[in-house]
Parts: structure tokens; C-alpha cells; sequence
């Protein structure tokens, strides 16, 4: 399949749904330090596969998806800590850091063919 818009990368799509249910999740939450940098780190591994994916050449591409899969690592590290602070049940703390290591796969997968 060929890629003609960053909609089509499968890590972007995922990065979506992660998003999508971090911004569920936590719309309720009252400790908005928290809220804002969980969101903040699930929408910029969406944005910086989008923003690369615009960029001119596979050089800058890659650098982007590099700060993308650094934000996957600060998603995982944020569920430990939303799951021992009761923010989040066990089973969504498990799906939400599964689905962040497959798009973290997917990305590293994207950075060796770019190379």
C-alpha cells in the first residue's frame, strides 16, 4: 500500500485511537497538571507523524518520528503512575500501554525504512 497522506500511516491512525481514549479517560480528572501532560504526550505522537510526513525528505521525516516514539515512552511512563494514582482502572492502563508500544514498534518499523 502506498502512502499519500499521513492519514494513511497505520502509526498515526493508532496514535488517534490512543488519543482519543486519553482525552475520555482523563476528561474528568482533577488533577489538570496530569490531565494537560498525558494529553499533550499522546497528541504530539499523532502531530509529529503528521508534521514529518509534510516535511521535505526522509531525513526530517525521521527526526520527527523520533520525537513521536520519545512521546510513546512518555505516555508509558505517565500510565504507571495514572494507574497507581487510581486515575485509571487496571485494564485501561494495560490496553492504553499496550496500544503505545505497538505504535512505538510501528514507528521504529517506519524509521528503518526511511534509513
Amino acid at each position: 500500500m502506498q502512502i499519500e497522506k499521513f492519514e494513511d500511516i497505520i502509526a498515526w491512525q493508532k496514535a488517534k485511537l490512543l488519543t482519543l481514549d486519553i482525552y475520555k479517560s482523563f476528561r474528568l480528572c482533577k488533577d489538570y497538571g496530569f490531565k494537560d501532560q498525558i494529553q499533550r504526550a499522546s497528541v504530539s505522537i499523532m502531530n509529529n507523524v503528521a508534521e514529518g510526513f509534510e516535511r521535505k525528505g526522509d531525513k526530517e521525516f525521521s527526526r520527527f518520528l523520533f520525537i513521536a516514539k520519545a512521546s510513546c515512552g512518555e505516555v508509558r511512563s505517565m500510565i504507571y503512575i495514572a494507574h497507581d494514582l487510581r486515575y485509571i482502572s487496571k485494564e485501561d492502563s494495560q490496553k492504553y500501554y499496550d496500544l503505545s508500544v505497538e505504535i512505538s514498534k510501528l514507528i521504529s518499523g517506519f524509521i528503518k525504512t526511511l534509513r
